[in-house]
């Protein structure tokens, strides 16, 4: 059984299929699905698809991206929606310094520590992004010791990954890691401990090669198992069992 543990089912290129694209997931080896949201409403689409597939989970947030309007009552919206019995993290919440459109850096931040102030209330942990901005997130991370998470999409170096794996992080990885100009990915893969791995898809975005370039879905997780498999010379079996313990533990699902 596979386990993506993040995938993005409320964006609208899944709007003509996405219900019996969520269904068949179980038919293609797919257990189990973690949808994080980006937004107060994609958070309560996520917890809605929760409700009505049971190999489905959800993670409640507001993306750096999405966070211009940023306000407290958010905070309260994203508590009500997290106490629901299917609401696995907080996520997906991070720092993202590569768009010049994106909102303000010292936004983005407040955003960040707010929301994780919000895990740390609520014993759960977080689903971070963190794209062009390691030093910040790292730091704003390390302000909360009691809060750990998974750091998906992993784009750091082997020497931050070891760093987060000593504060008892996890780290995730996706189709890009299939991508021919990937290097620093392959060499954290080789350097973490099994137990500190995920895979995830990040659909509908980073399709794994041989598909890149088309719609992004879990069906597709297996690729990213198998180069995994491959980078640690381990039977494609083996990671496929390892990282889904892994997210279960993480994760707390039974």
């Amino acid at each position: 059984m596979l386990f993506d543990t993040h995938a993005h089912y409320d964006d609208e290129q899944f709007d003509n299929d996405r219900q019996t694209l969520l269904a068949s997931l179980p038919e293609h080896g797919v257990g189990l699905v973690v949808n994080p949201g980006i937004t107060v409403e994609t958070s309560r689409q996520a917890v809605d698809f929760a409700r009505c597939h049971p190999h489905m989970y959800a993670a409640v947030g507001i993306h750096p991206e999405n966070c211009h309007d940023f306000c407290p009552e958010q905070i309260q919206q994203l508590r009500q929606l997290a106490a629901e019995p299917k609401v696995v993290a907080i996520g997906e919440i991070g720092l993202d310094y590569y768009w010049a459109e994106n909102p303000p850096k010292e936004v983005q931040q407040e955003a960040f520590r707010c929301q994780l102030a919000l895990a740390e209330e609520l014993h759960l942990p977080v689903i971070v992004h963190d794209r062009e901005a390691h030093a910040d997130t790292l730091s704003m991370v390390q302000e909360f010791p009691k809060v750990t998470g998974v750091f998906h999409c992993f784009s750091g170096s082997v020497e931050m990954a070891r760093q987060l794996v000593d504060m008892g992080w996890m780290l995730s990885f996706n189709g890009a890691i299939t991508f021919k100009n990937a290097r620093k990915a392959p060499e954290v893969v080789r350097a973490i401990p099994l137990d500190r791995l995920m895979i995830e898809t990040d659909a509908p975005y980073l399709t794994p090669v041989p598909y890149r370039g088309k719609r992004n879905d879990s069906t597709y997780v297996h690729l990213v198992a198998e180069t995994i498999a491959a980078i640690r010379e381990l039977p494609v079996e083996e990671v496929v069992r390892i990282t889904t313990e892994n997210g279960k533990r993480f994760f707390g699902i039974a």
